[in-house]
């Protein structure tokens, strides 16, 4: 039986802001890195880092099959030697970031992907060991680690606790097994549930799970079992997201059928049923696509307007500094975006020559940090005073207000409330807070097919 469906977003706003726009994981967003941005700023902008703390993200670009919906920077390996390079070529950058930023403080540690498992229990804790011989460790840091349940067994619990993993975030996307077929990912909730006892018996108690509506197949009825199925693992966190059909970026997803795809009106229910569903639960909606119990540190991040978002999505981090390690990972840096080369090789290569693995990046302009500034405030928090924003730029608020044409539209249409120079995201704008941002971002090209549509 079909399942209810949650109330609509009018054709008319669907229309005018489903567009393709930037996910506003940073601003400038990277699409707007080149490759005036090297090795050499790259060093430059970290030894500013000082005695400062940063969270590490190590990224790994591998997995044991390839799914068709991901758009991550992964492939699909299971051959010892190039693992084992890879490995050594992460002990390289940590060393040399060592040398550049010796007295940089690790507040908190993500591992992502592709699939960290597949580097291997004894390859992880090889690294995990290298970066504490290299750095000093603030005391309770958070350590993170992105899981696929197919593949973690008992011996890699054992080595997530031994690098001192203390929240995993489990890939589910959806539990269909029609949905999954389509997407090659074959996933019971029975194998979920299995990997969450697994982790929690180990003594990781801190499970986030992530989601994804729009998939092919997918339907409201579809999606409200998957999130009973959800519900039912009892996690602490959600990250549900929309699914982004790129396949000008992403080639695996030419092999999805795109009449199977939900049309935006569907996609607009499916994300207002999450929310309904994720928020009648007890849980509180944190930013555009995060869903957190009330005593989880996100919450309480959100509560205290505290809340951060990066490229690893929405984080109760305290510093705003990310240092990345592994093919294609980006660090965020007082200056500063700059990205490692994306393929696993090139990135060896760069290393194994003895400098850094840097491809491209951006350097932040004063107006660059004022419009991040407000774009992170309406990401976050769904409120911007711009008067106390643009004091801290040294900018008259007015006069910026006066260059954002789209503005006054945005109030008209209901997604955007304004009180003198106090933003806020209406109930109606929430899920069309990217669209919302888009309007301050002085590099957004509209109609530029390099970006996953608003909802």
């Amino acid at each position: 039986m079909q399942a209810p469906s949650p109330t609509a977003m009018d054709a008319t706003t669907l229309a005018a802001y489903d567009k393709a726009v930037p996910r506003y994981t940073s601003y400038p967003t990277a699409a707007q890195f080149d490759g005036r941005v090297g090795p050499v700023e790259h060093a430059a902008w970290l030894r500013e880092l000082g005695g400062t703390v940063a969270t590490f993200y190590f990224h790994v670009p591998f997995c044991a099959q390839l799914c068709w919906y991901c758009a991550c920077n992964t492939m699909a390996m299971n051959r010892a030697g190039p693992l084992d390079a890879y490995a050594r070529a992460m002990v390289r950058e940590l060393d040399r970031l060592a040398e550049l930023a010796p007295e940089l403080i690790v507040g908190a540690i993500q591992w992502g992907g592709g699939t960290p498992s597949q580097l291997g229990a004894r390859r992880l804790v090889d690294v995990a060991r290298h970066l504490v011989a290299r750095f000093d460790r603030r005391s309770g840091a958070e350590v993170s680690m992105e899981i696929d349940p197919r593949y973690c067994d008992d011996a890699f619990v054992v080595a997530m606790t031994e690098i001192g993993v203390t929240r995993a975030s489990l890939g589910v996307q959806d539990f269909d097994p029609a949905v999954q077929l389509a997407i090659n990912r074959r996933q019971s909730a029975e194998t979920t549930a299995d990997v969450i006892e697994r982790l929690r018996g180990g003594g990781i108690r801190r499970i986030n799970i992530d989601l994804v509506y729009g998939l092919p197949c997918q339907t409201l009825a579809t999606l409200s079992r998957t999130l009973d199925a959800a519900l039912a693992l009892a996690p602490d966190r959600f990250a549900v997201f929309g699914y982004a059909h790129v396949p000008w970026m992403k080639p695996r997803q030419r092999l999805i059928d795109q009449a199977e795809l939900p049309g935006a009106a569907l996609r607009a229910e499916m994300a207002a049923l999450v929310s309904e569903r994720l928020s009648g639960a007890g849980y509180r909606q944190i930013g555009l696509d995060h869903f957190a119990r009330p005593t989880d540190s996100l919450a309480k991040a959100d509560a205290d307007g505290r809340l951060r978002r990066t490229f690893q999505g929405y984080v109760a981090d305290d510093s705003p500094w990310v240092v990345g390690i592994g093919a294609s990972a980006i660090s965020i840096l007082p200056s500063g975006y700059t990205q490692n080369l994306a393929t696993a090789d090139r990135y060896g290569a760069a290393l194994e020559a003895g400098g850094l693995a840097t491809a491209r990046g951006v350097a932040l302009s004063d107006d660059d940090r004022l419009r991040g500034e407000i774009i992170a405030g309406l990401m976050c928090l769904q409120t911007v005073d711009l008067v106390e924003v643009c004091r801290r730029h040294r900018v008259e608020p007015m006069s910026f207000l006066a260059e954002i044409q789209a503005l006054p539209k945005l109030v008209e249409d209901g997604l955007l409330s304004r009180d003198g120079c106090v933003l806020r995201i209406t109930d109606r704008g929430r899920p069309l807070v990217r669209s919302v941002c888009a309007a301050f971002d002085n590099h957004f090209e509209a109609g530029a097919e390099r970006h996953a549509r608003a909802i």
